[in-house]
């Protein structure tokens, strides 16, 4: 492995510029503001601890978080419901054992159902 980790790292800095929002995205978001998100992304991070999720997780949720909302007007009322999506994706892509649908149900307080 430690032989191809340079060509591994120059790959992901040549395609980290592709992967991120642009820095003005929340500019197009005329319902919620950055303040709504950083109390999402700090809820996040409550979820990813109380799960004892991996890290590339909580990074992955939060970059998908992020270039959803330079993509998509949401309304604050569907933030949560974004910022559980995203998680629900990543966490299906980096961990062993996910959290299930129902677990995120509940950590939202029920605000949301599983359809």
């Amino acid at each position: 492995m430690a032989e191809f980790t340079k060509d591994i790292m120059k790959h992901y800095l040549g395609t980290e510029s592709c992967n991120q929002p642009k820095l003005s995205y929340m500019e197009h978001q005329p319902y919620i503001t950055e303040r709504m998100r950083s109390i999402l992304i700090d809820w996040i991070i409550e979820v990813h601890l109380q799960f004892n999720l991996k890290t590339e997780s909580l990074f992955l949720g939060v970059n998908m978080i992020d270039r959803y909302l330079e993509k998509v007007v949401v309304s604050k009322e569907n933030l949560q419901l974004v910022g559980v999506s995203a998680m629900l994706i990543a966490c299906k892509y980096e961990e062993i054992w996910p959290p299930l649908i129902k677990d995120y149900v509940y950590m939202c307080d029920k605000a949301y159902n599983k359809e």
